[in-house]
């Protein structure tokens, strides 16, 4: 009978502490890098790999991945590449799954794992962007059919593992995606943050060092460069998945596909058809510098002018926006600024006339060049410093 009384004293503390019997501090830690390992799988399977095909996975990590979003999400990999494609082409749109700009900021603050799930179940999503995601005999026999259990699974090693306290173990990790991705990147990375570049959207990268959410953080430089399998583009911006992918490159386990455009620059000549190639490549960075020279124009000029200081003061970071974002209100006031002052007024329309190469479809290349060439010549003769400076670097741009 000894023996019945100690396997029922061990079954019995197991559940009620766990078969680990860590303190509160060691489970804390370990809660933490289970929901680290989530973050990093979707970020570099689902999103990375799947969505954007920016990197190829070997067969090891990428089982791994899969088998342990099964465990913690319950996500189907076609779907969520789906839908995450869905939002990219149709962003900001009445048919972007979760746009707060469409939707509001609270919707999708506090309700982003429903509409992920309500969009998951739109089978015309599913087969238009769904398309090249896993569909081996696992997929469809276990992961796809069987979703619940995976994260009923998790529930039960939760519970051996760590006691009573596994269950709390547990529904932090059902709450982290929830969270993090679906509220926290597809609501404030469409609402709040800073912007390296001006892209179509309004994403924006909520903080410079991606950590906590694997490198999604970053978001506008994500939507600016969609394929890119690195996500920091700034010296001062740290990308923790990007550090990942670079570990598993380097063991042979992945193969990086793309990265954002980096300008190469050479001696100062003559605007070509390289330096064209080069300028729209690298548009977004282009148009980013601009927008710098622009700005210390304007400030120059508020120092020049007192008038403009008292109209404007502090409240016109609206002049850096692309036009096409302006509101009514900021368009009006654009007009006047330009019609007022002749400096912000030339670099406004140089702006514009730059803008228009890439936008342009039907002219050739040797017109593009030729006015890419105008540009440049009109720029450096403006007595304009910064102009100037920034006509002089860009012919240096070459592919």
């Amino acid at each position: 009978m000894a023996w019945l009384e100690s396997t029922r004293d061990f079954v019995l503390n197991g559940l009620a502490n766990g078969y680990l019997n860590w303190s509160w501090w060691q489970v804390l830690l370990i809660t933490l890098l289970l929901t680290h390992i989530t973050i990093a799988s979707v970020t570099i399977f689902l999103h990375r790999c799947q969505a954007h095909r920016a990197l190829e996975l070997h067969a090891i990590p990428s089982h791994f991945f899969r088998f342990w979003l099964w465990l913690t999400t319950g996500m189907v990999t076609k779907q969520w590449a789906a839908i995450h494609r869905k939002h990219h082409a149709k962003c900001e749109t009445v048919d972007d799954p979760h746009s707060p700009q469409i939707l509001g900021i609270e919707t999708v603050l506090s309700r982003g794992a429903e509409l992920y799930r309500a969009e998951a179940k739109n089978k015309e999503t599913i087969e238009k962007f769904g398309h090249g995601t896993p569909d081996d005999w696992i997929e469809k026999n276990l992961y796809s059919k069987y979703q619940w259990q995976g994260v009923a699974l998790m529930l039960i090693i939760d519970v051996i593992l760590f006691g009573v306290l596994g269950v709390t173990v547990w529904a932090v990790q059902m709450l982290w995606i929830p969270i993090t991705a679906a509220g926290i990147i597809n609501g404030i990375g469409h609402y709040w943050g800073y912007r390296n570049y001006d892209c179509v959207d309004a994403s924006t990268n909520v903080f410079p060092w991606g950590i906590l959410i694997g490198g999604e953080e970053l978001h506008n430089n994500h939507h600016t460069y969609a394929t890119s399998a690195k996500l920091s583009n700034k010296w001062y911006e740290f990308d923790i998945g990007w550090a990942y992918i670079r570990t598993l490159e380097i063991l042979g386990l992945a193969t990086v596909k793309k990265l954002p455009p980096k300008p190469i620059l050479t001696e100062v000549s003559a605007a070509s058809e390289k330096t064209l190639q080069a300028v729209i490549a690298n548009r977004y960075e282009v148009m980013a510098r601009y927008s710098k020279a622009l700005r210390q124009t304007f400030d120059a000029e508020v120092v020049r002018v007192r008038e403009l200081a008292s109209q404007y003061g502090d409240q016109h970071l609206w002049l850096y926006k692309d036009e096409a974002k302006l509101t009514a209100n900021e368009k009006q006031r654009l007009e006047n600024l330009i019609l007022t002052n002749k400096s912000v007024k030339l670099m406004v329309e140089m702006r514009r006339e730059l803008a228009s190469l890439w936008e342009r479809s039907h002219v050739t290349k040797e017109q593009l060049t030729a006015q890419l060439q105008a540009w440049c010549q009109r720029a450096e003769s403006s007595g304009m410093t910064g102009l100037k400076d920034f006509s002089l670097r860009l012919r240096r741009y070459t592919i």
